[in-house]
């Protein structure tokens, strides 16, 4: 199965977009829609065929509403994902899937109570006293980081203070952009 993570853009509700419009409330009828990260949405694919034809039909609503698009195809990577470009030019074999592993994008994946803890510091409001904070909230990705993959070893994520990341694989041109 190949899985499709939508990230919203920070100033919409990814989901409640998505859901409401007919055209993309209709594509999306089929799937089992999940929320693995904040502000995002996922679903389960047979292939990457149908993944990628998935994210052409919704392309409208992805240009307005989407600050990213992963892919996951277990063919090409058990841990690392594609991105649309990517997996566009894997499905149309203008790239091969053992030629996408030098360029990445490797986002921060903050913890909700984390998150919360840097929320607080930051500001000045009171603290969540009701013991909630974190709770049913998903772990958010945060500024992906642009490195080139050298040798076997991933170079460290440093823009933050982070226990897990997610790899993503870029295009050479959307590396160069």
């Amino acid at each position: 199965m190949t899985r499709v993570c939508l990230l919203g853009a920070e100033d919409v509700n990814l989901e409640y977009e998505l859901l409401s419009h007919e055209t993309s409330r209709n594509a999306l009828a089929t799937y089992d829609l999940r929320e693995p990260y904040d502000n995002s949405v996922a679903l389960e694919t047979v292939s990457l065929g149908a993944a990628v034809a998935l994210l052409n039909d919704l392309n409208w609503y992805l240009v307005r509403f989407v600050e990213d698009v992963l892919v996951f195809e277990p063919s090409v990577s058990g841990s690392e994902w594609l991105s649309r470009d990517a997996a566009t030019a894997v499905r149309d074999d203008e790239l091969a899937p053992e030629e996408t592993d030098r360029y990445l994008k490797i986002y921060g994946v903050v913890e909700p109570e984390t998150d919360a803890l840097d929320d607080q510091s930051e500001s000045a409001e009171e603290p969540d006293t009701d013991g909630n904070a974190g709770q049913d909230r998903s772990p958010r990705l945060v500024e992906p980081m642009f490195v080139t993959r050298t040798g076997p070893n991933l170079p460290e994520y440093d823009l933050r203070d982070v226990d897990k990341t997610l790899v993503v694989r870029v295009t050479e041109s959307e590396f160069g952009a």
